[in-house]
């Protein structure tokens, strides 16, 4: 791999570890308890997976320069990925979501700010 992509992978690798604390210690502030970070399943990655008030929500975090840039990144085969690898996480950790259940979004823009989109996938 040459080392200008290796640099660039390793900046977004960074970057997305930053945007998952960022948007981890928004949750807690907001009186989620998160479950897991980073949870690999057979079909893809889940960013977080946090618990309120027997809400569970599955957070998939994007950071771009922009809010506008974050809130565009998150594609319909994406979301059928999250989706898929919730099911797998249900069902591997039942008892959970007895309120109910949501796919959020956690923008993170360049400056380190963050903004949740709730319920996203249903918008989709």
């Amino acid at each position: 791999m040459p080392p200008d992509r290796a640099r660039r992978g390793h900046v977004a690798h960074r970057t997305g570890l930053d945007a998952e604390a960022i948007a981890e210690s928004a949750l807690v502030a907001e009186g989620w308890a998160v479950l897991a970070r980073r949870c690999r399943t057979p079909a893809g990655e889940l960013d977080l997976i946090a618990e309120r008030d027997g809400v569970l929500a599955f957070v998939e975090v994007k950071a771009r320069p922009s809010f506008r840039e974050a809130a565009f990144a998150l594609t319909p085969r994406q979301g059928a990925r999250l989706m898929a690898a919730a099911e797998i996480w249900l069902a591997r950790n039942p008892g959970h979501g007895a309120a109910g259940m949501r796919f959020d979004i956690i923008l993170v823009a360049a400056d380190g700010s963050a903004r949740r989109i709730v319920d996203a996938l249903r918008r989709m």
